[in-house]
C-alpha cells in the first residue's frame, strides 16, 4: 500500500461544507437519505466534569444558554416530527437516544414519557428502538426496572478500571466515579436487566495500558465496546498526536487491543471499530460514521428543540453543529437538506483530494467527520488521525488476509 500524507486542501474563502450547493446537487440527481437516529438531549448538564468533554470543554459553549431539561412541550414536538419524518419515508424502524449531558439527571419518569410520546406519536406501522447513553453514576433498580418494561437498552461510558477512569471521569468536588459507576454496571450486567445492557464507551488515553483497559471493560461482559479517539483536528491537536506521520501511537494502542482481542480462542466481546474495519475489508458496508462511506442518517434535538448535526461536531469550533432549524418550525426533512447535514451523506464525493487517491479510502472513509476540520477550509480534509488510521486498517487487513491464506493453503492439503 502506498500512503498519502500530503497536507490538507488549501484554505478557501467560505469554509466547507457551507459553500456547497445542495440544490445544484439535486438537480444532478442527488437525493438525501432519512434520518434514523434520532439523539434527544433530555437533559443538558452532567454531575461528572470529564475533561476532555466535548460538550462542555472544547469549542462549543452554547449548552450555556439551553434549558438544563427538555420541556415536555418540545419532547411532544420531537415526537411529532419524528412521526412526520417516518411516516413520509415509510420508516420501519427508527432508533431514539435519550442523551445529554447526563440524562438519568432528568429523571426516570421524565425519560420514560419521552418514549412513551415519541412510539405513541409514531404508532403501530414503525418500531421505536429505544435507548438511553449514560455515564452509569446513577443507574438503579427502579431506572433499570422502568427501561426494562418499555425495553430501553442501556449503554454505558467508562475508561477502563478505577486508574484509567479517575485520570478524566472524576466528579465536580475531584470523587472519583468509579465506584458509582461499577455499582450500577455490575446490577446492569446480572438478571433481569442483562439484556438491556448495549454496551460501553471507552475514550483512549495513550497514558492506560491498551491491554489492561480492554480486560478491566470485559469484567462487565458488554456485548460490544467502542474505542472512542479523542476529539481534536488539525487546528487543536488531539493529546500525544504529533504532526510526524510516521508516529502512530493510536495505531499502537489499538493494534495491541486488536492483536488481544482477534487471537482469544473465543470470541469474548465485540469491539466496534475492529468489527466495522472487518467487515468493509470484506465488502460490506459501514454502520458507524467513524469509518467507511456509508451516509450519516443521524440527527439531534437540544433541549430548547433546536435540530443539530452529530454533537461531536462541537469539539471542532462554535457553532460546528448548529443548523439554526428548530421542531417547533422546522421538519427533519429541512434539515436532511442543509449543506453540513448532505455532506455528511455524499460519501466519496466529499472526501479530500488527497483521501481520493488513498489505497485505503474506502475502509477508512476519510475518517470521523469532526477529526478533519482546519481553520480555513473547513471539513474537507482526511482525518488528523490518518496515520494512525492508514497503519491500523493495513494491519487488520494483514491479520486477516494471512489467516485467509493459511485457510487456503490447509483446504488445499486437505
Amino acid at each position: 500500500m502506498t500512503s498519502h500524507m500530503d497536507s490538507a486542501i488549501a484554505p478557501t474563502t467560505v469554509e466547507w461544507p457551507a459553500s456547497l450547493d445542495v440544490g445544484d446537487l439535486r438537480a444532478n440527481g442527488w437525493e438525501p437519505v432519512p434520518f434514523r437516529q434520532f439523539v434527544l438531549k433530555a437533559h443538558s448538564r452532567c454531575n461528572l466534569a470529564c475533561d476532555y468533554c466535548f460538550v462542555y470543554e472544547m469549542a462549543d459553549q452554547n449548552w450555556r444558554r439551553r434549558p438544563a431539561v427538555m420541556p415536555a412541550e418540545t419532547v411532544r414536538r420531537t415526537a411529532s416530527r419524528i412521526a412526520e419524518h417516518a411516516e413520509k419515508h415509510r420508516l420501519r424502524q427508527v432508533e431514539v437516544v435519550l442523551h445529554g449531558g447526563e440524562p438519568l439527571l432528568a429523571g426516570v419518569r421524565r425519560l420514560e414519557s419521552a418514549v412513551t410520546e415519541i412510539r405513541r406519536a409514531v404508532g403501530p406501522g414503525t418500531e421505536v428502538a429505544a435507548s438511553v447513553q449514560t455515564n452509569g453514576s446513577r443507574l438503579s433498580r427502579d431506572s433499570l426496572d422502568t427501561f426494562a418494561r418499555l425495553g430501553i437498552r442501556v449503554g454505558v461510558s467508562l475508561d477502563g478500571g478505577r486508574s484509567a477512569t479517575d485520570r478524566h471521569r472524576r466528579y465536580r468536588d475531584g470523587r472519583s466515579s468509579h465506584p458509582d459507576v461499577q455499582r450500577g454496571l455490575k446490577l446492569l450486567a446480572q438478571p433481569p436487566y442483562q439484556d438491556l445492557f448495549s454496551g460501553l464507551l471507552c475514550a483512549i488515553d495513550l497514558a492506560n495500558d491498551p491491554v489492561a483497559t480492554y480486560e478491566a471493560l470485559l469484567q462487565y461482559a458488554p456485548p460490544v465496546v467502542d474505542f472512542l479517539l479523542p476529539h481534536g483536528n488539525w487546528t487543536t491537536r488531539p493529546p500525544g498526536r504529533p504532526a510526524d506521520p510516521t508516529i502512530t501511537p493510536y495505531a499502537d494502542w489499538l493494534i495491541a487491543v486488536f492483536d488481544h482481542w482477534y487471537s482469544a480462542p473465543a470470541r469474548q466481546t465485540g469491539i466496534r471499530l475492529f468489527d466495522e474495519i472487518l467487515n468493509l475489508l470484506l465488502g460490506g458496508a459501514s454502520g458507524v460514521e467513524s469509518v467507511g462511506l456509508s451516509p450519516a442518517a443521524l440527527v439531534v434535538v437540544e433541549t430548547d428543540g433546536d435540530i443539530e448535526q452529530v454533537d461531536s461536531l462541537k469539539s471542532a469550533h462554535a457553532g460546528a453543529s448548529e443548523t439554526t432549524l428548530n421542531v417547533a418550525a422546522n421538519s427533519f426533512d429541512d434539515a436532511l437538506l442543509h449543506p453540513s447535514i448532505a455532506a455528511r451523506q455524499l460519501g466519496r464525493a466529499a472526501l479530500s483530494d488527497t483521501c481520493q487517491r488513498c489505497a485505503v479510502r474506502d475502509v477508512c472513509g476519510g475518517g470521523l467527520y469532526p477529526h478533519r476540520y482546519q481553520a480555513g477550509s473547513g471539513f474537507r480534509n482526511r482525518t488528523v488521525y490518518c496515520a494512525d488510521m492508514f497503519r491500523l486498517i493495513g494491519h487488520i487487513r494483514e491479520r486477516v488476509s494471512a489467516d485467509l491464506r493459511g485457510l487456503a493453503r490447509r483446504q488445499a492439503c486437505g
